[in-house]
């Protein structure tokens, strides 16, 4: 028999509530949970000598729990006759001095300042069942109330689930008449419900409000637990209270579904876990399904990616993930990536730490086993060698990662953390008065588009030495100019970059050449460029590598404005008839890559294009000379890809092809 209601407004009748309890008999009705789930937190606020008023008590046994952990000053009032009468019977023999009475919380008889606790569990919700102008009438005499029968220093605990309105309610009126506001998460009453299957998915939160003397200048005390017995965060205004809560309850109700559903359709999700009483995720944690014939027998695994290797193809993409699900064979896989910022244990300590809870993400039916994938023997290790602010990047940071016995040094702008802009390889070499070292390897090429933009400059210099001139914009830790100076050692270089920051980190971090080949301006690029142009100088090769401070726009490389008309006829004027402009182009967004791709059309007779297998890089090779037959322009890239591998081998930078040539003449895309 369904014994909730059929709509929230019947929260609030009396006749509802007698209905239900002459329904429901001598059952008790727990709606958030009973005294074993409650008792960290209603231990830590209420004290056995307190003199306690329990609102809307219901049929609950939790007065009863706690009349008999010590508790004897406790009073049960509700609004239904019906469950008083019950209760009366049910505890006057054991409970004597357990009072219950039948009144209404609107209108309570008893007198200013008797109680030093208001105990409500549920009633909250249940009278405001929605933010209607009597909701809101309502709960504001009951706090009117509250306030009247709690002494100064007394305690309103609540357990609530805290919708938006109920919410608002509470930091509307609290805070402004000089209370102390603590909401803390109840994840033992969460727990509870979800094994008895009578989850709403909801979070459920215990609420105190401590009443305090207004004082003049005040300024509200409002504080969001993760737990009992975390640390809680402190926040400045209702407002970001507000938003911590709605993040908290937003995580519940996804973990809710993926209890309950296939998410396949939706593509992965994505939580991040965090410490009580931090501001900062200590894991990211990606859910990915795929179709099951047998929901109910599904495979359910987790994989930890070790430090410094979240940003590989396969565990830092969308596609990549999907494929490392396939490759394991589970029809759920939880991937785990660790932040920057926090120290990790070992792996199995890590296993013991994450268990709880990626177990809240874990199918329906699950047997509670977790089988522990990773992509190595450790955690990994991420050390931070320097740290920088730049008025332009903002935080940077450089760290160094150990991966598979190898250490990686990495750029990283905390805007986009999960981007390396520049990465080296270090090798270890014995000086000659002291002990071993790390130096950067020149030959190692961090990022796999800078190979086709070598190629780019290998078609543009037509010279048998490979010499010419060479603009880069955009310098970072200085990697691809590294890479094509080694390569192109007669070439001179030119690097512009806005962030004056980038000449220290490149010269000192990451092994830039100090030549008379490489020159480095810093100023705006877009400013060079059109100053430049009205000189009369050329390139053989212009090469947009610059990453945009805003992701979200879509397109991460190069910024939309470098790709505007004004800047491109810079570039038009700066390559002239015989130079190749060569673009690395990052674009998730499909209606923006056909407008940038439009705007090349129209100002290059001849597109030639290749777009890297596992990433989202395309690297274009655009020029202002009259279009040859495609099978021409192909033979032509043909030709400076196989001069490129014998530059390659010849400087010693690899002893293999960098360019798989068939594979790049065939996918070639020429407009």
């Amino acid at each position: 028999m369904n014994l909730l209601p059929k709509s929230r407004e019947e929260f609030s009748k009396t006749e509802y509530w007698n209905t239900f309890f002459k329904k429901r008999g001598n059952k008790a009705f727990e709606w958030y949970g009973e005294y074993p789930e409650l008792c960290g937190h209603l231990h830590k606020y209420i004290k056995p000598q307190d003199s306690v008023l329990v609102v809307g008590c219901g049929n609950s046994k939790l007065s009863s729990d706690l009349y008999d952990v010590g508790y004897r000053k406790i009073i049960n009032i509700d609004i239904s006759g019906v469950v008083i009468k019950q209760m009366l019977q049910a505890h006057s023999q054991q409970r004597p001095d357990l009072q219950f009475v039948q009144m209404d919380v609107l209108k309570m008889e008893f007198e200013d300042s008797k109680f030093n606790v208001v105990l409500d569990k549920g009633t909250l919700d249940a009278l405001m069942s929605d933010d209607s102008p009597e909701s809101i009438d309502r709960i504001d005499t009951m706090f009117n109330e509250v306030e009247r029968v709690l002494k100064v220093c007394g305690r309103w605990v609540c357990v609530s689930l805290l919708q938006d309105h109920v919410l608002r309610a509470i930091l509307r009126f609290f805070p402004s008449r000089g209370w102390m506001v603590r909401i803390a998460r109840c994840i033992e009453a969460e727990q509870k419900t979800a094994a008895e299957g009578e989850s709403s998915g909801l979070p459920v939160f215990v609420i105190i409000c401590t009443k305090m003397v207004k004082m003049p200048n005040f300024t509200p005390v409002l504080e969001l637990h993760l737990s009992a017995d975390g640390k809680g965060e402190r926040f400045s205004s209702p407002e970001a209270l507000t938003d911590g809560v709605h993040t908290i309850q937003q995580a519940a109700l996804v973990c809710s579904r993926l209890g309950t559903t296939n998410v396949v359709k939706d593509g992965e999700i994505c939580l991040d876990l965090m410490k009580p009483g931090t501001s900062s995720p200590r894991f990211s944690v990606y859910v990915c399904d795929k179709p099951c014939a047998n929901e109910a027998t599904r495979k359910f695994a987790a994989f930890v990616v070790p430090q410094g290797r979240e940003t590989e193809w396969l565990f830092g993409t969308p596609e990549g993930r999907a494929s490392l699900q396939t490759s394991v064979g589970y029809d759920r896989l939880a991937i785990i990536t660790m932040h920057r910022g926090h120290t990790y244990p070992s792996l199995e300590e890590l296993q013991e730490e994450l268990s709880e809870c990626i177990l809240q993400v874990a199918p329906a039916g699950h047997n509670r086993k977790i089988p522990f994938l990773s992509a190595g023997q450790d955690v990994g290790v991420r050390t931070i060698v320097h740290k920088a602010n730049s008025l332009i990047s903002g935080d940077i940071l450089i760290e160094e990662v150990e991966v598979e016995d190898e250490v990686f040094r990495r750029l990283i702008f905390l805007k986009n953390p999960n981007v390396i802009q520049s990465e080296c390889r270090l090798k270890r070499v014995k000086s000659k008065k002291g002990p071993m070292k790390y130096v950067v390897d020149t030959t190692y090429l961090g990022c796999d588009h800078h190979v086709y933009m070598g190629v780019g400059v290998s078609l543009a210099l037509k010279t048998a030495i490979n010499a010419g001139n060479i603009l880069i914009i955009g310098l970072g830790g200085g990697g691809l100019c590294t890479y094509l100076h080694s390569c192109f050692k007669q070439a001179i270089i030119e690097a512009v970059d806005i962030d004056p920051l980038t000449e220290n980190i490149a010269k000192e971090y990451f092994g830039l050449p100090v030549n008379d080949k490489i020159k480095l301006h810093f100023e705006d690029g877009l400013k060079y460029m059109d100053t430049l142009s009205k000189t009369g100088k050329t390139f053989d090769a212009v090469l947009f590598d610059v990453d945009s401070k805003d992701s979200s726009l879509g397109m991460s490389c190069p910024p939309r404005e470098f790709l505007e008309s004004d800047a491109l006829d810079s570039v038009v004027k700066l390559i002239g008839d015989q130079g190749l402009f060569i673009l690395n182009l990052v674009c998730r967004a499909e209606g923006l890559q056909k407008e940038v791709k439009a705007m090349l059309r129209s100002k290059f007779s001849c597109i030639r294009s290749y777009k890297l297998e596992q990433d989202v890089n395309e690297v274009l090779f655009c020029s202002t000379k009259v279009q040859k037959d495609k099978d021409a322009l192909r033979l032509e890239v043909k030709s400076a890809a196989q001069n490129f591998n014998s530059i390659v081998k010849d400087n010693k930078i690899q002893s293999r092809n960098v360019v798989d040539v068939t594979d790049l003449v065939k996918k070639l895309n020429i407009s």
